[in-house]
């Protein structure tokens, strides 16, 4: 289908984010079953979900990486104005923290989300974490509290917990029926009926008799809330008149488009409760393509010249690569071409394909406010944009953290070391938080967790036939600086007979927070301007290796301050040569140290185990950051070097009678202690 401008109303661009284990891919087959694109209810316990296609993934039962498909939904009612058939463009993201780059690169081009959470466990570490990836890119959202048959849900601990943890305005726009064992459907506290689903089939009813009260109570507490946000309902509201359920449907959605609120609807996707509603809001409330489209632009996103973010490589078994591509304004054809405008180099238009997790269907063009895949891009990668070569437009792109643990792998044979070229690559391509350096003559490679390594290396023995011995995990150390250095000269001079290499660069270095910074005050054509990117260069190389340990450099800023050349002698290479050397000393002089990533661990564990878990903690190097309760378990937040943390699911389960768990994401890099450094620096 080719989406026209007129159809863009009714476009709703969404994906799926949770803490893993909160019934993500559950909810989302649902919707797939109850828009039709399904006609069998996938499981993730059975391994036969259709956005889990992946061998990973269902051999562990998690999403590893993010899958789209379409569907579309009709409200039965027009309120609001959202009546007719709507077509949404769904992503299932991943909800494991190893695989965080999926989340992040599909939030930076979804209109809207829907935050699942787990009725029992409520706002989980990785929940933060979508959320707060949510906020950074602007993108509107609403609430499902999943699980509500669960021993020990409660849903109104729920709403506390997101507005509480997640600092977000909950305004709750459904009830449950029930609860845990008992949960029989939800309340709409907009329209006053009872969602029910009597032997699996929805019905709409009356509020059940013994709830008016709370249902009276919380409808209040919801129109009060609209009514602080928005002039509409609060003109209403002062003049004593309750806003219909069509005023307050379009009040809750210029709430949610707006950052001002999120709507939190609630059920069990497992049972099959809940989820028709739950795609009546996705309508009713997130926001269409022309909601968050820039103001320039407003409603003529077709007929503006294209532009476009590329935000996902996936290598199809029978196509080779496909490009995920957003469309924002104008229109895709295949066959057409384009600009990269990040290379500045023209792309062709293979075909262009709409997607249901790994099967597609052809289509001819796409666009404004489209979400398709693009056979036939050559240079194009992840966060690049495309655009009509006669209005080139830079979109914004994304940042990928860097990895923070590594192996070493050696190919077997001649053979195989082919094949791993081959395979990393492609992965490469795929994934950008996939890195990989040559050290010592073996080749590491890094991610973002013990899990994604291990998925990565299983891919390719699996897909690659890469016959190779992997080395066991370590730690992506880091080198930095403490102290400014003001002047460093550093003069290069090689003579061997004819000509000859010269350079004379001074330089001045200073911590930053992170990265790197090149600063050029050369004045007065001391040094010529096609050799100061040769000094970047030098500097940059430079950065790789850093003086105590051979660790990657970070948090440096360069400053070229003055130089010479010779008119015969002088070359790029001399002054990158120069460059490099005049930042490893100046570097040696500025109180070089390790730096180490820290983990955000969140243990989970019975009462009687909570002294071991601290203690354990505290011995390695952890800093305990705080404790509660939650679903009638402990729960201790600490800040740990990852270094301390492998084996430590086999020690928790230990410790705890295998009744603990855990999650672990990347906090930030920190200063190693002085006796750890030596052993680390002392290799």
């Amino acid at each position: 289908m080719t989406i026209t401008a007129l159809a863009l109303t009714k476009v709703r661009n969404i994906g799926i984010m949770a803490h893993i284990d909160a019934g993500k891919t559950t909810t989302a087959e649902r919707i797939l079953f109850y828009t039709g694109v399904s006609h069998r209810i996938g499981e993730v316990h059975d391994g036969n979900t259709a956005l889990d296609f992946t061998k990973q993934e269902r051999d562990r039962g998690i999403t590893i990486t993010s899958a789209a498909t379409t569907c579309r939904w009709t409200v039965e009612d027009a309120a609001g104005g959202t009546g007719g058939e709507h077509t949404i463009n769904l992503i299932d993201t991943p909800g494991h923290v190893d695989f965080t780059i999926e989340v992040e690169r599909c939030l930076r081009v979804l209109d809207g989300a829907v935050a699942v959470f787990d009725g029992v466990a409520g706002v989980e570490s990785q929940s933060e974490t979508v959320w707060r990836q949510a906020d950074r890119y602007g993108v509107p959202r609403i609430c499902f509290v999943n699980k509500l048959d669960r021993t020990g849900a409660d849903f109104a601990r729920c709403v506390d917990m997101i507005r509480e943890r997640l600092g977000a305005v909950p305004l709750v726009v459904q009830l449950p029926i029930g609860a845990e064992a008992g949960f029989a459907g939800v309340v709409d506290l907009v329209s006053g009926r009872a969602h029910v689903w009597p032997e699996g089939r929805h019905a709409v009813v009356d509020v059940p008799s013994g709830m008016a009260e709370d249902v009276r109570r919380w409808r209040g507490r919801l129109v009060e809330t609209v009514a602080e946000r928005d002039e509409e309902v609060m003109e209403l509201y002062v003049g004593g008149t309750e806003p219909s359920p069509e005023q307050l449907h379009a009040a809750i959605r210029r709430l949610t488009v707006a950052f001002e609120a999120t709507p939190v609807l609630c059920g069990s996707a497992f049972r099959n409760k809940g989820v028709e509603p739950l795609l009546d809001a996705v309508v009713r409330y997130l926001p269409s393509p022309l909601d968050v489209a820039p103001p320039e632009i407003g409603d003529a996103l077709a007929e503006t010249p294209l532009s476009a973010i590329a935000f996902k490589i996936m290598t199809d078994r029978y196509l080779g690569p496909l490009t995920f591509v957003r469309i924002y304004t104008g229109r895709l054809a295949a066959g057409a071409s384009v600009l990269n405008s990040v290379k500045e180099r023209k792309e062709r238009i293979g075909r262009i394909y709409r997607m249901h997790a790994d099967t597609r269907e052809e289509i001819a063009s796409a666009g404004a406010g489209d979400i398709v895949a693009v056979m036939g891009l050559k240079q194009t990668t992840t966060g690049e944009t495309l655009c009509d070569d006669a209005r080139p437009v830079v979109l914004e792109s994304m940042d990928f953290p860097a990895p923070v643990i590594e192996v070493a792998i050696e190919p077997r044979s001649k053979a195989d070391r082919e094949k791993l070229s081959a395979a990393i690559h492609r992965l490469s391509e795929e994934d950008p938080s996939f890195q990989v350096h040559d050290e010592e003559g073996q080749t590491v490679i890094g991610g973002m967790g013990e899990l994604h390594l291990e998925i990565l290396i299983d891919r390719m023995k699996e897909e690659f036939h890469v016959d190779a011995g992997v080395g066991r995990p370590r730690v992506a150390y880091r080198e930095t600086i403490r102290t400014a250095v003001e002047r460093v000269d550093l003069t290069h001079r090689k003579q061997t007979g004819g000509k000859g290499q010269y350079a004379k660069v001074q330089i001045s270095v200073e911590p930053i927070e992170d990265g790197y910074e090149f600063v050029n005050r050369v004045t007065g054509g001391r040094i010529p301007k096609e050799f100061i990117s040769s000094v970047d260069a030098g500097c940059q190389e430079a950065m790789s290796s850093g003086v105590l340990a051979g660790y990657e450099l970070t948090g440096v800023r360069v400053t070229l301050l003055d130089g010479d050349y010779h008119p015969v002698d002088s070359s790029e290479l001399a002054f990158k040569i120069a460059g490099s050397l005049a930042f490893g000393e100046a570097v040696r002089r500025a109180s070089p140290v390790l730096l180490e990533p820290v983990m955000t661990v969140e243990v989970t564990a019975p009462e009687e185990h909570l002294g071991a878990v601290i203690g354990d903690l505290n011995a390695r190097r952890g800093r305990i950051e705080g404790t509660g309760e939650r679903a009638g378990a402990r729960i201790v937040q600490a800040l740990v070097p990852l270094s301390e943390m492998f084996g430590y699911v086999g020690d928790l389960r230990g410790m705890t009678s295998g009744r603990g768990v855990f999650t672990m994401r990347f906090a930030s890099y920190a200063e190693v202690p002085a006796a750890v450094a030596r052993t680390l620096v002392s290799g």
